[in-house]
């Protein structure tokens, strides 16, 4: 694949945006989220920041926004099957850092040794 400015580009910057693997991986669990409860569990993302990757990976169809006609307004959050397939893939590359994280240290430590 060439990396110009194409399609495929734009799409994996939305989704490995710092904030779009958190909010993916957020939602991979499969529950619906109000934006609050988002908000909590990605505590360093501004509210800008969140409002800005849900509408990117709602538009590129990774995330579903239901808007439930209530007073106060209520909206929920889940993930589509796209955005489902997307973020398993997330999920397992976080699980294999997560386990690989002494080796990336010693290699580090060489690294800064040097």
């Amino acid at each position: 694949m060439q990396f110009t400015m194409c399609p495929e580009r734009a799409i994996m910057e939305h989704v490995t945006s710092r904030w779009g693997v958190l909010t993916l991986q957020a939602l991979s669990n499969g529950e619906a989220w109000r934006f609050s409860e988002l908000r909590r569990e990605l505590a360093l993302a501004s509210e800008k920041m969140l409002t800005q990757t849900l509408r990117t990976l709602e538009r590129d169809g990774f995330v579903h926004r239901e808007v439930f006609p209530v007073i106060p307004p209520h909206v929920e959050y889940t993930l589509t099957p796209l955005g489902k397939g997307a973020a398993s893939h997330l999920v397992a590359l976080a699980q294999w850092i997560e386990a690989h994280v002494p080796e990336v240290a010693q290699a580090q430590e060489r690294y800064d040794a040097d």
